[in-house]
């Protein structure tokens, strides 16, 4: 017998959104007209149908992006166009933050109220606009528009920041900062027609190698990227060898700089000796951790770089499709490198015989929906995968068994950054930069209390000190009263370790972590029980929920927080920060992935520094 949806079908508007990413349904099993005399007797699918669910993501977003929301009818409809059982659709529908499944406004404002924006008045800024527009989450002005808060934008060096969406058949999404309550709601009124910001500053010490061209090259122009010697170290790549890039990365001891600093030549080495076929790479751009934008600065302003520098790695790894996961909040990196993608495609940069060598390989750009787990990497491919993006139990690892269980590769913009240089001068010469340990050039993102937040680019080895003085130090001569380094699943260090070198193994030794670059600076004035209590809440929010340890852990911990904040403890104070102590031992012993394990880092070592925080 049929099985029949009950209730409203989607409409013609949802329909049109699923189609245009799925292509016209081809049968009435899948949601196409029902033809009795051809789908009454063969059943339609299968394996095949079931292949496809890694669109679901995609069908997800355009929903979203046309209607402003997304139906129980158009997930319905989604569901029978992949094959994927409604209720697993819902639950991957409503993992993902920048999804809305109950009715929502065509325009929305999400509203930075993390770390960096905090810092620069995000909270002043919230309460104007629920004076003037009502509560987040409610709709405003007959329905038309409304506002929401967000977790980090990746605009921390123009703080306070919003992201302003536009559902209907044009989607539009453009970013803000920084921006106050009139300029939001202007936003609102108007729709976003393009990006209100300027770029922060970069700088750093020495020669740019990772940060060169962003500022002088057009970064939609192939042209002018190789005219200031784009393309080139593709060439050499592919005069060279597999076996001999990899020789090179080997060589120049480049370690992974997502923050877990594994060894990329050993990843691609491993990667490449798999006799299991095909291989896949892919480059980790969901850049969520609170204060880390250095990737967004790169893709935005030197995209074809990315695009060289993963189409190397694909020669290398062996490697016929890579997929580029770029994280929902980045409307102008999508932007840049779908053009780079679509431009190098067009000049035989990709496909099926890339400079007339026979090799062929592909990128699939992949849209985030708002989920810090999935800067994991085996969420990431759970995403990919078109499911929740809950982190896999290791082993196997993903060079074996990886996306779509076949051997994978994984880096993040900025390890991949540093590829063309490595093959132009040479796996030695890169060593020979930084320290013994910490080779080559690194990307550290300042913001908070200094004068010129921005992507600062030196060699490993410049200390802490080095580069709050690039920054501009701290405006007002006021003094420094905490650092936090590595983001919210760093640690807070204070000010009498400026001399520090700024290496993985300084770090290390320090008790500290580098992390993905982040060093945030909180001056006297800073509320330091504020910004624990929302490193806490972010991360009761960001938990997959997948293991006990981090989905109770991570409640656990802000209730206590705020027990302690406001006075209302349970048991005397030191009782109630041992039991904090207990609950952060439990999830770095116990969870599944970094994120438990590293989501007490940041408030333990604030509490472990004397009279830091009055708690």
């Amino acid at each position: 017998m049929d099985l029949h949806v009950i209730g409203p079908l989607a409409s013609p508007a949802e329909r049109a959104a699923v189609d245009a990413v799925l292509g016209p349904p081809e049968s009435g099993w899948v949601g196409g007209p029902r033809r009795s005399a051809v789908d009454g007797h063969a059943s339609r699918g299968g394996h095949a149908l079931r292949a496809r669910r890694s669109q679901l993501l995609p069908a997800l977003h355009a929903v979203q992006d046309r209607i402003g929301w997304i139906s129980q009818p158009a997930l319905n409809y989604i569901s029978k166009r992949l094959a994927v059982p409604p209720a697993d659709a819902y639950g991957v529908a409503t993992f993902y933050a920048l999804f809305a499944t109950k009715p929502r406004p065509p325009v929305v404002a999400h509203v930075c109220d993390d770390i960096a924006c905090r810092l620069a008045g995000a909270e002043r800024l919230c309460a104007d606009l629920e004076r003037t527009l009502g509560p987040a989450g409610e709709a405003a002005r007959d329905g038309r528009v409304g506002w929401l808060r967000s977790p980090c934008l990746g605009l921390c060096d123009l703080a306070p920041a919003a992201m302003v969406t536009s559902a209907g058949d044009s989607r539009s999404v453009a970013s803000a900062a920084p921006v106050d309550a009139a300029a939001v709601i202007s936003r609102l009124e108007t729709g976003p027609t393009g990006s209100a910001r300027s770029p922060g500053p970069i700088g750093g010490t020495g020669p740019r190698r990772l940060l060169g061209r962003i500022g002088v090259v057009d970064p939609t122009s192939l042209d002018d990227y190789r005219a200031h010697g784009g393309y080139l170290a593709l060439v050499k790549a592919l005069e060279l060898g597999p076996e001999a890039v990899i020789a090179e990365v080997t060589a120049s001891k480049l370690m992974g700089r997502g923050g877990a600093a594994f060894p990329t030549g050993r990843k691609w080495a491993a990667v490449a000796a798999q006799p299991a076929q095909p291989h896949y790479l892919v480059c980790n751009a969901d850049e969520s951790e609170p204060g880390t934008f250095k990737d967004r600065v790169l893709l935005e302003g030197d995209p074809f770089a990315t695009v060289e520098a993963m189409t190397i790695a694909a020669f290398a790894t062996g490697a016929s499709l890579g997929f580029l996961y770029l994280r929902g909040e980045y409307p102008e990196a999508e932007a840049r490198i779908r053009g780079a993608i679509a431009v190098a495609h067009e000049a035989g940069l990709l496909g099926p015989d890339i400079m007339g060598s026979g090799f062929a390989f592909d990128i699939e750009l992949r849209r985030g929906a708002g989920a810090y787990i999935c800067g994991e990497e085996t969420a990431l491919f759970e995403s990919i995968e078109g499911k929740r993006g809950e982190p896999r139990n290791k082993p196997p690892f993903p060079v074996e068994v990886g996306l779509f269980g076949r051997p994978t590769v994984v880096n993040n913009v900025e390890t991949l950054a540093n590829i063309p240089s490595i093959v132009l001068d040479g796996g030695a010469a890169f060593a020979g930069i930084g320290t013994e340990s910490s080779t080559g050039p690194k990307l550290f993102c300042l913001s908070g209390h200094v004068a010129r937040p921005g992507v600062y680019e030196v060699e490993f080895g410049a200390t802490l000190g080095d580069l709050i003085e690039l920054a501009g130090g701290v405006p007002g001569e006021r003094g420094i009263r905490a650092i936090l380094l590595g983001g919210a699943a760093g640690v807070f260090v204070g000010p009498d370790v400026l001399d520090m070198p700024l290496t993985f193994e300084a770090t290390r030794a320090a008790g500290a972590t580098l992390g993905s670059g982040v060093i945030m600076v909180f001056d006297e004035t800073a509320d330091l029980v504020d910004t624990l209590r929302r490193i806490a809440q972010f991360f009761r929010d960001e938990s997959c929920g997948q293991c006990v340890p981090c989905r109770v852990g991570s409640v656990r911990q802000e209730e206590l927080l705020a027990r302690l904040a406001g006075g209302s403890r349970v048991r005397s104070r030191e009782d109630e920060l041992g039991l904090l102590r207990e609950i952060g031992q439990a999830m770095r012993d116990a969870s599944i992935c970094g994120l438990g394990q590293t989501a007490s880092s940041a408030i333990e070592s604030a509490l472990r520094q004397p009279g830091l925080v009055a708690l």
